[in-house]
């Protein structure tokens, strides 16, 4: 497999407040990336237990790729950004991955590969491609949930300095090495404390539970109004924008 470039991964700025608690292992295995595959640094940096990392082309056609991951232990990885990604939260949060693929797999063993993925499987991949994982204090996750977004970013914007959003999923962080107004993740209530802190990883997978998933626990949240993640956010007419703060739609 060709190795991610070092243009490929140019664009990554480890500064950015979404990237803060994957900075010292992305930059790490960004360095590695650039000069081998991506497999093959994840693999390298990988600690005994996590799965193996291996080209994408050791997927058997017609295989779904969470049961071989379930099958096999290991992860079939191309060179690109997002799997570059996905790699790295398998390193940071393997108890995490590791539920979701479980629970795939014994969904995709029940009901088979349809058409439809089902409101459980929906969940999954919707965690793991574009999760975020939030703790917040009360007032703060009221108005998340009324979408009461002045409230949520300004009239409560001091409580921010007590909340910790940690992004999760592999596709949202794909999005922003390109920062867009419009990048919405689908928050989780943290199961515990701080979500950035080492035992975060089995609380959450703790928290992965599949009746609960199937509900779709979620609520959207355009990341780039965190106050301290976009400067723009500092001049409040940012949040004025109803295609991307958009009100809470009422019961039907």
């Amino acid at each position: 497999m060709a190795a991610l470039t070092a243009h490929s991964l140019a664009p990554i700025d480890w500064s950015r407040e979404w990237l803060a608690p994957w900075r010292v292992p992305g930059e790490s295995l960004e360095a590695t990336a650039t000069h081998t595959s991506t497999a093959q640094a994840l693999q390298g940096a990988a600690p005994p237990g996590s799965p193996r990392f291996v080209p994408h082309d050791q997927l058997p056609a017609g295989e779904a790729y969470e049961a071989f991951i379930h099958r096999t232990g290991a992860v079939p990885t191309r060179d690109n950004l997002h799997d570059f990604f996905n790699g790295l939260v398998w390193l940071k949060f393997p108890q995490s991955k590791r539920r979701l693929n479980q629970l795939q797999a014994a969904e995709i063993a029940r009901t088979g590969i349809g058409a439809t993925r089902g409101p459980l499987r929906d969940a999954l991949t919707l965690f793991d491609e574009n999760g975020a994982v939030l703790d917040a204090p009360p007032a703060l996750w009221q108005a998340l949930v009324a979408r009461d977004w002045h409230r949520l970013f300004i009239t409560e914007r001091a409580l921010w300095q007590q909340a910790r959003l940690l992004v999760f999923g592999h596709a949202l962080m794909e999005k922003l090495v390109f920062p867009r107004k419009q990048a919405t993740a689908h928050i989780l209530r943290a199961p515990g404390p701080d979500p950035s802190i080492p035992n975060a990883d089995a609380a959450i997978a703790t928290a992965l539970d599949a009746a609960h998933l199937a509900t779709k626990p979620f609520v959207p949240l355009p990341v780039l109004g965190v106050p301290g993640w976009w400067a723009d956010n500092r001049n409040f007419c940012f949040y004025d924008d109803p295609d991307v703060f958009r009100p809470r739609r009422s019961p039907e």
